[in-house]
């Protein structure tokens, strides 16, 4: 872990110093850190997600992941604060969704209505939309 806060660190081109106040905790937290001598508790981690919105959790704790986040993940807030705000999914997909991409004939669709969305992630969690 102290190897990715490094990372971040560089990154953003911060110095501990920078870090530490972007953060809210005393230099000197930092500088045990990432000399090894203390362990990040729950409340620096929490510091640090709420402080970088790029940092990925499970990047930050296990390495899995990337950083920053993913263009697909940003895509994939937005769509679902837009599907949470609108409630038409309709709307919200014809506003998303690229149909020529995927060679998808919009006329041969007309008749069918859309019922559902599902949203898979890849930790094996889901979201319904309904319309």
């Amino acid at each position: 872990m102290i190897d990715r806060l490094k990372f971040i660190l560089d990154h953003y081109n911060l110095t501990s110093t920078n870090f530490a106040e972007k953060i809210d905790v005393p230099k000197s937290s930092i500088s045990h850190l990432l000399s090894g001598r203390n362990k990040p508790s729950l409340d620096f981690i929490m510091k640090v997600d709420k402080a970088f919105e790029d940092v990925d959790l499970d990047w930050l704790l296990y390495g899995k992941g990337s950083f920053p986040k993913s263009e697909q993940e940003y895509t994939n807030s937005l769509f679902k604060q837009e599907l949470n705000e609108n409630k038409n999914i309709d709307t919200v997909l014809s506003n998303n969704f690229d149909y020529s991409e995927k060679n998808i004939n919009l006329s041969d669709a007309s008749s069918k209505l859309l019922t559902k969305v599902i949203l898979l992630y890849n930790d094996g969690s889901f979201e319904v939309f309904d319309k």
